[in-house]
Parts: C-alpha cells; sequence; structure tokens
C-alpha cells in the first residue's frame, strides 16, 4: 500500500470560519486530526526514532509490554532529548505486567506544559529504563500537530 505524506496540520469539518450562529450551517466545525507514531523498544535501549513535530500537543503515550520489564527494578520514564523527564517522572512507567501502559505526566506543572506544547522545536523520544533487563515491547505517541497551546 502507498503512503502520502502532507506537510501541515490535517483539519476535517465542513465549515472553515464561523460567521453566524447556527451550528451545521455558519459555525466552525472543523478540528485537527491527530496523528500516532510506534516503534519497538527494550528495556536495555529506549532510544526512538519518534520525533514530535514542534507546537505539538501531546494526547497520550502508551507503552505496550509484550515480554515484562525485570530486574530489580522494572520502570522507566519518558522524556526527550536534553530531557528524560520531560514528559514523566523518572520511574513512572511500570513496565513489569503484560499489556498497555498508560503515561501522565503527573502532578508536575512543567511536564503539563510540555504536553501542552512540545516547544518551538521536534522532539526525539526518550523512554529511559531505570536498569537494563530483557523488557520489550513498543512505545505509542499520539499528538495534535501545530496545536501550539502555549
Amino acid at each position: 500500500m502507498a503512503n502520502t505524506t502532507f506537510s501541515g496540520p490535517i483539519l476535517a469539518g465542513t465549515i472553515k470560519n464561523t460567521t453566524g450562529t447556527t451550528l451545521g450551517s455558519d459555525v466552525k466545525n472543523t478540528g485537527q486530526v491527530v496523528m500516532c507514531q510506534s516503534q519497538a523498544v527494550t528495556q536495555a535501549d529506549g532510544t526512538t526514532n519518534i520525533v514530535i513535530p514542534a507546537n505539538s500537543q501531546i494526547v497520550a503515550i502508551e507503552l505496550s509490554v509484550d515480554v515484562i520489564w525485570d530486574g530489580v527494578a522494572s520502570t522507566a520514564g519518558i522524556g526527550w532529548t536534553g530531557d528524560a523527564t520531560a514528559l514523566t517522572a523518572a520511574a513512572a512507567v511500570a513496565g513489569g505486567t503484560l499489556g498497555i501502559i498508560s503515561a501522565t505526566a503527573g502532578a508536575d506543572a512543567t511536564r503539563v506544559n510540555n504536553w501542552a506544547d512540545v516547544g518551538t522545536t521536534d522532539r526525539r523520544i526518550l523512554v529511559t529504563s531505570t536498569n537494563t533487563g530483557a523488557g520489550e515491547g513498543f512505545v505509542t505517541v499520539r499528538y495534535v500537530q501545530n496545536n501550539n497551546l502555549s
């Protein structure tokens, strides 16, 4: 199957601008398409080729564990190049059970703001394990391109 590449955020909807007050007729109903990138990771090496475009809003991050992460600690943190804890606390993602583990920013204003807007440069996602082990899985990041919330 062929792939198609678009250069900017994709909007979907039938009414681009609000010109009145009648829903379905003249009130904007467009929204941005949610994008996602996924990549296999191991507990020993969490560097990814997932690159989130500048000014994007991250709406979800999941670690799908298909081989349990093991060792003294089976946890990881998710961030980006230059800041390993930009998106979660250092050991916030539990890889010690099979399944899909949702990552969150936690109660930290800086991380919440990083999810709201990754900033003015592209960001390469990192999954940093607490220790090396035999764990395997894949990480998926869902985001809204160029949502520019900050």
